[in-house]
């Protein structure tokens, strides 16, 4: 008999979801979103929208394979795929998985740190260093769930106070609804684009929510309440981009954090610019906890490593030194935030196509758990959309090489 969905158990799914959400709330997402409204106003909203709701459609297809079949998305890839191609397949989506988060980690520590220094003043390097140490006792204990969740709290806070800072935006709510679904692509903004939807749509997200989700709707999340849980879980945090684009409306010039810091404390006083300071380390924080986890969870599912063994652990480490070595080198943060942000969208299509084929598998999942022609048409404009923008951003990248 299918489980009810109580008012109790929507709550904790919401709540259980909004690790998805938390994680692509990062310093990319501060970042990309912030100079998309500084340089380019409401005209790349529309990217926000679309990169949302393909968040709620893909994670909403990896979270469904769990509970039809008790396996996650690297494991359904491994038993449709079998021998040497099958091989192929796995050590393919898992190097882009790899190198997805190892790019993503530079964009963490160096978007953590860069909040660490706006609150403290000390040396970037001291800092990196101290923050890199932290990150992996926590890793290898494990307890980095219940401070990963605390850490998604704070992120949650400060996007209340963008929210207040949005309202004192010169946007009447005509302009800004017709912006969010409206499409727009000014000139140079392409990489920017790209960034918006590799910050959001975040490719491992997709195995990372897949692996966590508890199997099957008898002793685990029904379908009403994850479909609940996540659909609220990702509109929030796509809510939260949107004010963080409606804030970057009012930074002068260039895009840099003192600024952002400075807009927060002339709206809302000098608390509001330490609270950015503190949820842009937090953000950071948070992310540079789930990007290694993530590389290591998806080699488990897809290679089959043990969790918590030598392998498993070299995995995260590496992941996390790649971010820490960006850190110690010093690199100005927000090129690079953009960049990560930007290889994340071109990678996002080749995961999903994977998805894509997975959730179609009729003997695997039945009628009752795979995709309706209304998901597939929704799945297929993220991956059409996204294969288009990246193929395009590698072909202005060759044209001016």
């Amino acid at each position: 008999m299918p489980k009810s969905l109580s008012l109790r158990s929507g709550l904790g799914s919401i709540l259980f979801w909004s690790v998805i959400s938390a994680a692509f709330i990062g310093p990319g997402s501060v970042t990309a979103c912030a100079i998309a409204g500084s340089a380019y106003g409401l005209q790349l909203l529309w990217v926000l929208t679309f990169a949302t709701l393909g968040t709620v459609w893909l994670q909403e297809a990896a979270a469904r394979i769990t509970i039809a079949t008790g396996y996650d998305l690297g494991q359904i890839i491994t038993k449709t795929y079998t021998g040497t191609r099958g091989r192929w397949v796995a050590w393919s989506l898992f190097l882009a998985i790899f190198l997805g988060c190892s790019a993503y980690q530079a964009g963490n520590i160096l978007g953590a740190v860069a909040g660490l220094a706006l609150l403290t003043g000390m040396p970037v390097p001291t800092l990196t260093i101290g923050f890199g140490l932290v990150c992996i006792i926590l890793l290898w204990i494990g307890s980095t769930q219940g401070l990963a969740n605390f850490l998604g709290i704070i992120v949650f806070v400060m996007g209340g106070a963008f929210v207040y800072v949005a309202f004192g935006t010169p946007v009447t709510p005509a302009a800004l609804t017709a912006a969010l679904v409206t499409p727009s692509i000014p000139s140079g903004s392409l990489l920017l684009i790209n960034g918006l939807i590799g910050t959001t749509i975040v490719p491992y997200n997709l195995f990372f929510g897949s692996s966590i989700v508890p199997a099957g709707a008898s002793d685990g999340q029904s379908l009403s309440e994850m479909r609940l849980g996540i659909w609220v879980a990702v509109i929030l945090g796509g809510i939260i981009s949107v004010v963080l684009l409606l804030a970057g409306l009012l930074i002068p010039g260039d895009f840099t954090y003192p600024h952002m810091a400075q807009v927060l404390t002339d709206r809302l006083g000098i608390w509001a610019g330490s609270l950015f300071a503190f949820g842009l380390f937090a953000a950071g924080f948070a992310s540079s906890l789930t990007a290694p986890l993530a590389a290591a969870v998806t080699a488990s599912s897809l290679l089959g490593v043990r969790k918590n063994s030598p392998t498993y652990r070299a995995i995260w480490l590496v992941v996390l030194g790649t971010g820490l070595t960006f850190g110690l080198l010093n690199v100005t943060p927000i090129p690079v935030i953009v960049a990560v942000q930007a290889i994340n969208g071109i990678l996002l299509p080749f995961v999903t196509i994977f998805l894509f084929i997975a959730v179609n598998n009729k003997t695997l999942l039945g009628d009752t758990y795979r995709n309706s022609v209304g998901q597939n048409l929704a799945m297929g404009l993220v991956v059409v959309v996204t294969a288009v923008l990246g193929l395009w951003n590698v072909w202005l990248a060759i044209q001016a090489a």
